[in-house]
């Protein structure tokens, strides 16, 4: 699903979250996949805010930093709008339209399906598969507000990467999820996955089920809490607070008297996106967790959440059956693993 796309292109997939840029391209052979790119770099307080690109100039430059680093060849990229910029909704059109004549027909009639003026909005669609009716097929409808998109395509072109894809995140993560989790997992088809992506200023719920993103919900939580309580705890600088968090070197109190309190605050961010999955859809329960983003490996939040929730809850490692090329770095690699569902569902569409 795109709004800006060209297919069968080699493409490096451009993650840009609040708090960081990640960028990963990949080769494949047969079924067998290989990282052959990878490179990651902070971005400056405030360039994103509430994952819309505030300061085009300053992101561009990260993105930039992030490539030089990682080496990658290709300039051609891919990246995605978060779910809250984004709208989609399912609906039926007759099954023996062509493509052309689906997307003249939807841009007719767009004005019954989303709230933006047609001149507005970047709009796309996929065709879903046979509806309930005879001769009609069901067909997903996004669409996202042509400012999000310019800004990603400014802020790639900014630093010297041509945009061949804008992706919608759930659907690079619901990519990443079929090609690389469901089968290492051993993961039904008819089980109710919920995949929490807690970065450092959202935690992001998809639920997924036969392989397909439900439902979508972001909060205003993340990392970010944490490295703000030890920064006003301990007199920290917030740099320094974050690299004590990820480093450690903090007083022996700060298990109990600040970590704890933030492994609670995240269970409850959990449990209250769950109660909104099961009062928004058809699922009354979920049958597994799976946890991602940069918090996900907070010692000892998987053992807690499943204490809590009360089903199997597991930290995703999406590259457990991923080859690296021999110019990535195993160890940083390894340990920015749960935060690459992004990316990686981007970098998979090298091979659309």
């Amino acid at each position: 699903m795109a709004l800006l796309s060209k297919k069968n292109t080699p493409l490096v997939g451009v993650d840009i979250s609040s708090s960081a840029v990640k960028l990963l391209q990949l080769s494949r052979s047969g079924d067998r996949y290989r990282v052959e790119y990878y490179g990651v770099e902070p971005l400056p307080a405030n360039a994103v805010k509430q994952r819309v690109i505030k300061e085009v100039d300053r992101v561009s430059s990260s993105i930039a930093k992030a490539a030089k680093r990682s080496g990658v060849k290709t300039r051609n990229a891919a990246t995605a709008v978060s779910g809250s910029a984004v709208i989609t909704k399912i609906i039926n059109m007759p099954a023996d339209l062509s493509e052309d004549e689906l997307e003249q027909q939807l841009s007719m009639d767009a004005n019954q399906y989303i709230p933006f003026p047609i001149e507005e909005v970047n709009l796309d669609f996929s065709v879903l598969g046979p509806a309930d009716q005879p001769e009609m097929v069901n067909v997903l409808l996004a669409c996202s507000r042509s400012t999000n998109v310019d800004l990603c395509v400014e802020a790639l072109e900014g630093a010297g990467l041509t945009p061949r894809i804008v992706d919608i995140e759930a659907f690079a993560v619901e990519n990443a999820f079929n090609t690389f989790v469901k089968d290492a997992l051993n993961i039904d088809a008819n089980e109710v996955v919920a995949l929490f992506d807690i970065g450092a200023s959202t935690t992001t719920l998809h639920a997924l089920h036969q392989g397909r993103s439900v439902y979508t919900r972001e909060q205003d939580f993340g990392g970010k809490e944490l490295t703000e309580e030890i920064m006003h705890r301990y007199g920290l600088s917030y740099d320094e607070a974050g690299l004590a968090k990820r480093q450690g070197g903090l007083p022996e109190s700060y298990e109990t008297e600040v970590l704890q309190s933030f492994k609670n605050a995240l269970i409850r961010q959990i449990s209250r996106s769950l109660q909104f999955l099961f009062s928004s859809t058809e699922f009354s329960n979920v049958d597994r967790i799976l946890l991602a983003g940069g918090c996900a490996s907070i010692p000892g939040v998987e053992s807690l959440v499943e204490e809590q929730i009360g089903v199997p809850v597991q930290v995703l490692d999406p590259l457990v059956n991923i080859g690296l090329a021999p110019r990535i770095n195993k160890e940083t690699i390894k340990a920015d693993s749960p935060a690459l569902m992004t990316a990686l569902g981007l970098a998979l569409r090298s091979f659309d």
